[in-house]
C-alpha cells in the first residue's frame, strides 16, 4: 500500500468521504446537515454534478456564511441550498429521498467551543435523517469526543442505535484504538432494502 492509499485511512472524516464517493452517483440528492466551514457541503456538490442537488444545514449564521461564501467561489451555489437552520428540522426543507446524509459532531472549527452539538439533538437529527433516507440510501456521522460532552453524545448515538433492528439498518463502528488525542469516531449506517423497522 503506498503512501497515497494509507492517506485515505487516516481519520474518521477521510474514510466518510471515501463511503461517500462509493455511495453518491451524479443527479443524486444529499444533506450536509453540519456545514460548518462548508468542506463537506462543497466535496457533496462536486459529487452529485449540475443534475444534483444539496442541502447544508447550520444552527450558526457564521458557518452558514462561510459555507455560502465558500459555495459561490467555487461555482457550485446552483446545486446547494444553505439553510440557517437546526438539523432536526431537516424534514421541513427536503421532501424527497435522499442517497446520504452526513454528520459531522461536535463544535465549529475555529468558532465558539461553548456550541456544540448535543445528545439529544443529534439523536432527533438521526431520526429525521433517517425518515429522509432513500433505498439503499447511507448516513455518516464522524463523532468527534475530545471536546466537553462528546463522549456522552457518541454513547448516546450507539444507545439508539442498537435498538434499530437490523434488518432496517446496518450500523457500523470505525474507531481508531491507537492515535493519540481522542481520535474521532465515524458511525456509518446502510438502509436495507426490505427493511422493516
Amino acid at each position: 500500500m503506498n503512501a497515497a492509499h494509507r492517506n485515505i485511512y487516516k481519520n474518521a472524516l477521510n474514510i466518510s468521504h471515501l463511503l461517500a464517493r462509493c455511495r453518491v452517483k451524479t443527479g443524486d440528492r444529499v444533506i450536509d446537515a453540519t456545514c460548518g466551514q462548508g468542506h463537506d457541503t462543497v466535496f457533496l456538490a462536486e459529487l452529485v454534478g449540475e443534475e444534483g442537488r444539496v442541502w447544508a444545514f447550520d444552527i450558526q449564521a457564521e458557518a452558514v456564511v462561510s459555507t455560502r461564501a465558500l459555495i459561490e467561489q467555487r461555482g457550485l451555489a446552483a446545486r446547494v441550498e444553505v439553510v440557517h437552520e437546526d438539523h432536526r428540522f431537516m424534514d421541513r426543507y427536503v421532501g424527497e429521498p435522499v442517497s446520504l446524509v452526513m454528520f459531522n459532531l461536535g463544535y465549529l472549527p475555529g468558532g465558539d467551543h461553548r456550541i456544540s452539538t448535543a445528545p439529544r439533538t443529534s439523536i432527533d437529527a438521526l431520526e429525521k435523517a433517517i425518515g429522509l433516507l432513500g433505498e439503499a440510501g447511507s448516513i455518516t456521522l464522524v463523532c468527534y469526543t475530545g471536546h466537553p460532552g462528546g463522549r456522552e453524545e457518541l454513547q448516546a448515538l450507539k444507545e439508539y442505535l442498537a435498538g434499530i433492528p437490523q434488518n432496517y439498518l446496518e450500523v457500523i463502528e470505525i474507531s481508531f484504538l491507537n492515535q493519540l488525542n481522542n481520535p474521532a469516531v465515524l458511525l456509518l449506517l446502510n438502509k436495507l432494502n426490505g427493511g422493516i423497522r
